[in-house]
C-alpha cells in the first residue's frame, strides 16, 4: 500500500502467515483514512518481539481490501525481502514502509519528518 511520504506497507493475507508466532497486542492506533489498527507481538522460541506487526480487522470502506491482511514492521525483524532484495526499513518507529532499490524517498519517520 502506498501511502503519503513514506515507502509502500507490505500487507500479507494472513492465511500466508504463520499465526501461531503472533500474540494479540494491547497497542492499538487509529488512522484518519485506515481506521483502528490493532498490533501483534512476534514470538519465536520464545523471544518476544514487541508490536512486530499490525492489521486492520475494520477498515474504512475505501481500504476494504486489507481485511484479514497483516503488515510487518521491517525494523523489528531479522529480515525482509521483495522480489529477493533485502528490504531497508524507514527511520523511526512509527512507519513500517518497505525501502527497496526501486523506491526513492524522501520518507516521514526520521526526526522531524513526522509534520510533512
Amino acid at each position: 500500500m502506498l501511502e503519503t511520504s513514506q515507502p509502500p506497507a507490505y500487507y500479507l493475507p494472513l492465511a500466508d502467515t504463520d499465526t501461531g508466532l503472533l500474540r494479540p497486542s494491547s497497542r492499538s492506533t487509529f488512522c484518519e483514512w485506515k481506521g483502528a489498527a490493532q498490533y501483534f507481538d512476534l514470538v519465536v522460541d520464545g523471544e518476544v518481539v514487541h508490536d512486530a506487526a499490525w492489521t486492520y480487522p475494520s477498515p474504512t470502506e475505501r481500504f476494504r481490501s486489507i481485511v484479514d491482511h497483516l503488515a510487518v514492521y521491517p525494523q523489528r525483524v531479522e529480515e525482509c525481502s521483495v522480489d529477493g532484495e533485502r528490504v531497508d526499513a524507514n527511520a523511526g518507529d512509527f512507519y513500517g514502509g518497505w525501502i527497496t532499490s526501486r523506491v526513492v524517498g524522501p520518507f516521514k519517520g526520521a526526526p522531524g519528518t513526522l509534520g510533512w
